[in-house]
């Protein structure tokens, strides 16, 4: 669990940006956007500003200023619309002057293999030290779906921009009001567009974010290169790192996907030597079923995996032949109380189940 993790990073420099985005491709469970393209994006920033101060939130300040900023759309876009780096920036700062506060940090908002490193952009930009932590501890589809969002942090005001230059400003009566409103933007803005919400104090932060993320996420990719220079077993280590579980191998034999209302909608049937499973997402993998039955689902992690590479897959990226690996791995604890239920559970999805828990007692 990131919550429990320390770390000795203090830095993140670009040669450390390939094990951050793999890892966070692992956590964001088939969302959070193309880590390859958050990753040449971040470079860029890092190559012209340097590397940029790693915080724990538990070293922050009670009045500091923390920024998150992120890439809010479909992934199916984010790969063939390459977002401008000057823009991220720039959203963090009509952000802050709307809101008449110098930023003093800059944050996550999800793990993902864009919304990992977009945030760096913005903190070498703006000659910030990012936060060691991130608003889920994987990736969720919409903008409430945030432990900010448990812990009474208002998702608004928020900004809003595209690669075109526009740039807005929205203030809205609850969070579930700001996902409507901004979802409705961003598909104007042809259904990608760059965000910077949740603006929070430090002592905010220390409650409502997930410790550790981006130290875990370089940890997990850096654990992978490792295991292919030794041709071990890249699948069983990352079910290592998370605590978590191998649910199933085989071939993907069956993608459908559409975009639709911004996100990437759809299901993909793997077939393999215990039958098929069936996995359902929405930008991320929601449920898992075999036969019918749902094996593992939201909040907890369903994390697909090439068999050979460890190589984490997204959604977009699946395909017909595939031969993947789909692990389980228990979320953050708050995603299981009451309230995160409601927020993220599968019957929130329109899915007709209540949760099916990974954890140590009633493991897939």
């Amino acid at each position: 669990m990131t919550g429990t993790l320390t770390t000795s990073m203090t830095t993140i420099a670009e040669e450390d940006l390939e094990a951050l985005a793999r890892g966070a491709a692992v956590l964001g469970t088939g969302g959070g956007g193309d880590p390859y393209v958050g990753r040449l994006l971040a470079a860029q920033a890092l190559r012209e500003h340097g590397p940029v101060e790693l915080v724990p939130p538990a070293d922050l300040p009670d009045d500091a200023s923390v920024f998150p900023v992120a890439m809010m759309g479909a992934p199916t876009v984010m790969v063939e619309k390459t977002p401008s780096t000057e823009r991220i920036g720039d959203t963090v700062a009509a952000l802050a002057e709307h809101l008449g506060v110098t930023p003093t940090h800059i944050a996550c908002i999800e793990a993902g293999g864009v919304n990992s490193t977009f945030p760096l952009v913005a903190a070498a930009q703006l000659g910030l030290p990012v936060v060691d932590g991130d608003g889920m501890g994987r990736a969720f589809p919409e903008l409430q779906m945030v432990l900010p969002t448990l812990s009474g942090i208002a998702a608004t005001p928020m900004s809003i921009a595209d690669e075109k230059g526009n740039v807005g400003v929205l203030t809205t009566v609850d969070n579930r009001s700001a996902e409507a409103l901004a979802r409705s933007l961003t598909i104007t803005m042809g259904c990608a567009a760059i965000i910077s919400n949740y603006a929070m104090t430090g002592a905010q932060a220390r409650e409502g974010l997930v410790a550790g993320t981006l130290s875990l996420c370089t940890r997990i990719g850096r654990r992978l290169e490792e295991v292919r220079a030794e041709h071990g077993d890249a699948v069983a280590a990352v079910a290592g790192e998370l605590g978590g579980r191998l649910l199933h191998t085989g071939k993907v034999v069956d993608v459908a996907r559409r975009t639709a209302t911004g996100f990437a909608r759809g299901s993909a049937v793997v077939a393999g030597e215990s039958g098929d499973l069936v996995l359902e997402f929405q930008n991320e993998h929601l449920v898992a079923r075999r036969d019918g039955v749902v094996q593992v689902s939201t909040p907890d992690l369903i994390i697909v995996l090439d068999t050979d590479s460890g190589e984490p897959v997204t959604t977009e990226a699946l395909r017909f032949g595939h031969r993947v690996s789909v692990v389980a791995a228990p979320a953050d604890e708050r995603w299981h109380s009451p309230g995160g239920i409601a927020l993220v559970g599968p019957r929130y999805f329109g899915y007709e189940t209540d949760p099916v828990r990974f954890d140590g007692a009633g493991a897939p």
